[in-house]
């Protein structure tokens, strides 16, 4: 039995093909609504999974297509996160069989597939333990390793990326001096669908690894979000889904983690490191004009259309990155806005990691960098107006 699946996002139509082959249905996937037109029309599917919303040519269009063809009622469900009434109605109004909205899990699509085209024999049956959900978005996570062999051993990344489909993990490797580059290779094989190693030769400091790491996913077509996060895992990965949660479900460009002591949490720093921490996010609030708590979590989650501003130039500083992030926000959006458009959201857990690159005399270093991102800023602001001052100036001269 064959079952071909459309869907622009390529981390949606992967684990769906595995679970179906697994099931012993021969499938093929495509991202490219064309070409997926084209496969229908050669490979004579028993059924068509198709998504609703693609570029150029939409869901609806498929189904059009394959009702006017000489295979007219071969069965169609849609798995997709349009929930709007009217392209439902006209969907089931075309001829669709089924349709399911994202998210929701491999077990119930394959139940469904099941009841509609029955079940391929001589197969053994297979019943999963894991229960992957299908999600509506798609998401890069940029995780910056310098010198991080030991960590990078854990199976966390992989068992993650495992029970949660929609996520693509990119590791940068930023000039490590150990054999941080060959455990990532060795992470990497067999899931180079689902992780990217991006090798920079030379150690160019965190801010740089991350920017780079940003710019290198925001290439990627299919996704939706673009965060990144510490490879020690301070903040684990279920907390940063959290994150993405936030921001798929609101108006937020950017959710940044937040390391707040409450009731609930489990949050653990030095007591020293919390009494500079302290010390250095007041004067982040004075310089940002934001009431922020907690700037320098390194989770953070970005709509895919402020990496361009927020990734584009290089940052003035080494370490607190996070912060010209925000003020590069507020810079181009107006500081009023940009407070409308980044949430802090307190995490339930972040343990300090021992072997923490950031020591306590750096710490003190960092109280001057703020001066500088504040100076820096302050007299590009200042550029900017005097340069609109001058375009004013010369539009009236041109007036009068």
């Amino acid at each position: 039995m064959k079952v071909l699946a459309i869907d622009d996002q390529q981390l949606v139509l992967l684990p769906l093909q595995k679970r179906l082959v697994a099931l012993g249905y021969d499938v093929k996937i495509e991202t490219d609504a064309t070409k997926g037109i084209e496969l229908f029309n050669s490979f004579n599917p028993d059924l068509i999974i198709v998504d609703i919303n693609m570029p150029g040519i939409s869901g609806l269009d498929i189904v059009k297509h394959v009702r006017t063809s000489n295979k007219p009622t071969t069965p169609i469900m849609v798995l997709s996160g349009n929930t709007n009434d009217a392209i439902i109605t006209e969907g089931f109004d075309l001829g669709i069989n089924d349709y399911m909205k994202k998210p929701l899990s491999l077990n119930e699509i394959c139940a469904r597939v099941k009841r509609l085209i029955g079940i391929p024999t001589n197969v053994d049956l297979v019943n999963p333990s894991n229960n992957i959900i299908i999600e509506q978005r798609c998401v890069g996570v940029v995780i910056p390793c310098y010198n991080e062999e030991e960590r990078l051993l854990s199976t966390e990344f992989t068992d993650f990326i495992e029970k949660h489909s929609g996520y693509h993990l990119c590791f940068v490797n930023d000039g490590s001096k150990d054999n941080t580059l060959e455990v990532l290779n060795n992470l990497r094989k067999g899931r180079e669908n689902f992780i990217t190693v991006y090798d920079c030769e030379k150690n160019g400091g965190k801010a740089e690894a991350v920017r780079l790491g940003m710019l290198h996913m925001a290439k990627h077509e299919d996704l939706d979000y673009i965060g990144f996060l510490d490879a020690d895992l301070s903040t684990d990965l279920a907390d940063f889904d959290d994150l993405v949660t936030t921001i798929e479900t609101s108006n937020f460009k950017i959710v940044s983690g937040s390391r707040i002591s409450r009731m609930g949490a489990n949050i653990t720093k030095e007591s020293a490191r919390k009494i500079i921490s302290l010390t250095i996010n007041f004067i982040i609030r004075k310089i940002l004009g934001m009431e922020f708590k907690d700037t320098q979590c390194g989770a953070k989650i970005f709509h895919k259309d402020v990496i361009e501003l927020s990734f584009g130039e290089k940052f003035v500083t080494k370490w607190i990155f996070d912060v010209e992030i925000f003020k590069r926000m507020a810079f181009y959006y107006t500081t009023e806005k940009a407070k409308k458009l980044i949430c802090e959201q307190p995490l339930k857990r972040w343990i300090h990691a021992d072997g923490s690159k950031l020591s306590m005399k750096d710490s003190f270093k960092i109280v001057g960098q703020l001066f500088q991102i504040a100076w820096v800023y302050r007299h590009r602001k200042t550029a900017n107006n005097q340069e609109f001052i001058e375009a004013q100036f010369v539009l009236n001269q041109k007036a009068a």
